[in-house]
């Protein structure tokens, strides 16, 4: 991460730029940086106060400008509490925190994702006629996704290539679908919160088809203009 000059140690046969350093006048990606052992921690946090790096071997002092941009999927505050992750430069790096919800909290997301996935590797394989059943649609929008859009998109890839008829069905998925939970909220919630879903679970099936959004849905296309205005859907 922070290079080392010529001799420093065995096998340091020339001087090498670390990763901070080579990124200078850019962005310095961080990923997973909730897996940063304690020393490395301390080592990135004088860099963040400072801007300047030491090459190891090196004793002058290198100034640096990068623009950091960190990720992790672990809770920060709960490894700062377990004494796992230093408060002081969790504070440093948080100044602009996106917080991304996983796919499973996300509605609609999930087909959307594989209409596009399936688009993508059904025309690498040579198969643009390939569909989802219902029942496949079902499955891919009731699965948790625990991996993700990573997981989703393995899991296109996978019942693209093993299909065999024209529809990829929920066995080629591998899915199974699971019920639903309710919650209980006041009435106006539910039917607010029941419109949207079924507006943009609508959409998503259809692949942003409007006509079709709205035939799934039996009502008009004035009335689906409507609802995608009220709910703030583009």
């Amino acid at each position: 991460m922070f290079g080392y000059e010529k001799g420093a140690f065995t096998g340091a046969v020339k001087q090498t730029l670390g990763k901070i350093e080579l990124a200078n006048g850019g962005t310095f990606f961080l990923d997973e940086v909730g897996d940063l052992p304690m020393s490395l921690q301390a080592k990135l946090l004088r860099f963040l106060q400072e801007r300047v790096i030491e090459r190891i071997g090196g004793r002058d002092e290198i100034p640096v400008d990068v623009r950091i941009v960190c990720a992790t999927h672990q809770n920060l505050k709960e490894l700062i509490v377990a004494g796992q992750f230093r408060e002081d430069l969790f504070y440093r790096l948080s100044e602009i925190v996106v917080t991304i919800p996983p796919l499973r909290g996300r509605v609609g997301d999930a087909a959307l994702l594989a209409h596009h996935f399936k688009n993508k590797f059904s025309a690498h394989e040579g198969r643009s006629l390939l569909n989802f059943s219902e029942e496949a649609l079902a499955a891919i929008e009731n699965h948790g996704w625990p991996g993700n859009v990573r997981e989703l998109e393995n899991c296109i890839k996978r019942a693209v290539i093993m299909a065999d008829g024209p529809q990829i069905t929920a066995d080629d998925l591998g899915l199974q679908v699971s019920s639903a939970t309710d919650e209980p909220i006041n009435l106006r919630q539910v039917r607010e919160d029941a419109e949207y879903k079924a507006l943009v679970k609508a959409l998503a099936r259809v692949d942003g088809n409007l006509v079709k959004a709205a035939e799934l849905l039996g009502i008009s296309r004035p009335t689906i203009y409507d609802l995608m205005s009220r709910h703030g859907v583009k």
